[in-house]
C-alpha cells in the first residue's frame, strides 16, 4: 500500500468541500475502452487521485474501476443552450458527491455525442494538477503511429507528488467542516472580447504609466460585478483572495509536481472604494499588491498556515470567506479546449463547481468568458 502525508496547503482542502468538475461535450462520440485503459495505465504515476482520505494521510492499494469510472447511455440529444443554472442543476450531481476515490469520472452517450464530466477533490490536486492528467488521458487516448507510445508518455511526463519542499508536515486533525453547498444562487458566464481586454491594458498604460496583465483587468470587473450584485448589505472592507500557481518560480516543484502548487494571495479594499473606482485603477493595485514568489516567501506561507493549525484557528484556514469577499481563479491558460480523446477537441464547455461569491476566468477563440457566482 502507498502511502502519502498531505501538506499544509494540502489541509485547506481536506473536508473535500471544494471539488474541480468541468463537463466537456463532444459532438463525435467517444469510444471509452481507450478512455478506460487510459485511466488503468495512468494510474500507478497518478496514484494519489486514485486513492482514500483518511486523517492526514492519502491511501492508495490498487486501482478499481468500479470505484472512479461510470458509464451511462441516454435516450436523448445534448442541450448546449440551456440557461447556466439549469445546465448545473442537471449535471452537478451526475458524479458522486462523496466519490469512494478522490477522482471520479463519468460519462453520458447522447444520440449526438458524448459528455465527459471528470471530477477531482481538490485535497489530491489542484486545478493544474487536473489539466495535467486530463492531458495525458486525452494523449493516451488517440491514435498515435509511434510505437509505445503510451510508455513513453508515462516516462516523460511522469509526475511527482513531494508535498513539501523542505520539511515533514505533522497533520493534526482539526475538525474544519464541509461548507454545505449555496442553496440560492445565480450562475452568469459574461462573454469579453480579447481584443477588448488588450484596448483596455493599453489605455491603462497610456493614462497611469503602469503596467497591468490581463488578469488584472479581468479580475479588477469582477470585483466590481461582485459588489455590485450583492443581494445584501456589505460591511466596509471586502476581501479579493487569488490562487497563485507556484510551479514557475519553486524550483523543488516545477512543471511536474502533481497536487496542491499554489498560494493564495489576499487583499483588502473599502467596499466603497470598488464602487467608486474604475476597473484600471483597481487593476493597478492589484498588479502593485502581487507577491513576488520564491521558495523561501512560499515557506513562510506554509509556515503561516501551520501557525494556523496550531492555534487552532480553523476559520482562517478557508481559502475566501463570501460573506466578506470573493475568490477570482484564472483558469484561462488551463488546456480545457485542447482536451482530445480521439474523436477531436471538445465542442462545449461547462465548469460544474460553486462556491457563491467566487469567479473563474476561462479561455476561448475570441474571448475571454467571466464565470460568475453570486
Amino acid at each position: 500500500m502507498k502511502k502519502l502525508n498531505i501538506s499544509p496547503i494540502d489541509t485547506i482542502f481536506s473536508n473535500g468541500c471544494y471539488p474541480i468538475e468541468f463537463m466537456l461535450y463532444y459532438q463525435n462520440k467517444i469510444k471509452t475502452g481507450r478512455i478506460r485503459s487510459a485511466l488503468k495505465n495512468l494510474s500507478s504515476n497518478f496514484w494519489p487521485m486514485f486513492g482514500e482520505y483518511d486523517n492526514g494521510i492519502i491511501y492508495f492499494e490498487k486501482y478499481m474501476e468500479g470505484s472512479c469510472f461510470e458509464e451511462q447511455v441516454l435516450e436523448e440529444e445534448f442541450d448546449s443552450t440551456e440557461s447556466p443554472r439549469s445546465l448545473y442543476n442537471k449535471y452537478c450531481r451526475i458524479n458522486p458527491t462523496d466519490p469512494q476515490r478522490l477522482f471520479h469520472i463519468s460519462i453520458l452517450q447522447y444520440q449526438d455525442g458524448t459528455v465527459i464530466i471528470p471530477k477531482l477533490n481538490h485535497l489530491a490536486g489542484d486545478g493544474y494538477s487536473y489539466f495535467y492528467f486530463l492531458s495525458l488521458l486525452a494523449a493516451v487516448c488517440r491514435e498515435a503511429s509511434i510505437p509505445f507510445k503510451k510508455y513513453f508518455i508515462r516516462s516523460q511526463f511522469k509526475p511527482h507528488h513531494q508535498r513539501n519542499i523542505l520539511k515533514e508536515f505533522r497533520f493534526e486533525n482539526i475538525g474544519l467542516k464541509p461548507t454545505a453547498p449555496p442553496e440560492k444562487f445565480t450562475l452568469q458566464n459574461e462573454a469579453i472580447s480579447k481584443t477588448a481586454i488588450r484596448d483596455t491594458i493599453k489605455d491603462v498604460a497610456s493614462k497611469t504609466r503602469q503596467q497591468v496583465s490581463t488578469n488584472d483587468i479581468l479580475t479588477a470587473m469582477i470585483l466590481i460585478r461582485t459588489v455590485e450584485n450583492s443581494t445584501r448589505t456589505l460591511a466596509d472592507n471586502f476581501e479579493l483572495t487569488i490562487p497563485i500557481d507556484v510551479r514557475n518560480q519553486v524550483k523543488e516543484y516545477g512543471s511536474k509536481f502533481f497536487g496542491n502548487g499554489i498560494m493564495l494571495h489576499r487583499m483588502e479594499f473599502q467596499t466603497d472604494e470598488i464602487r467608486k473606482n474604475e476597473i484600471g485603477e483597481l487593476a493597478v493595485r492589484i498588479r502593485q499588491s502581487m507577491p513576488r514568489v520564491n521558495s523561501e516567501i512560499y515557506l513562510k506561507f506554509l509556515a503561516g498556515l501551520e501557525n494556523l493549525i496550531a492555534d487552532q484557528e480553523i476559520e482562517q484556514l478557508k481559502p475566501f470567506d463570501p460573506n466578506s469577499g470573493c475568490l477570482v481563479t484564472n483558469l484561462s491558460r488551463l488546456p480545457a479546449t485542447q482536451l482530445d480523446f480521439g474523436g477531436g477537441k471538445p465542442d462545449f464547455i461547462f465548469l460544474l463547481t460553486v462556491e457563491k461569491n467566487s469567479a473563474a476566468i476561462l479561455g476561448e477563440a475570441e474571448n475571454f468568458v467571466i464565470r460568475l457566482v453570486y
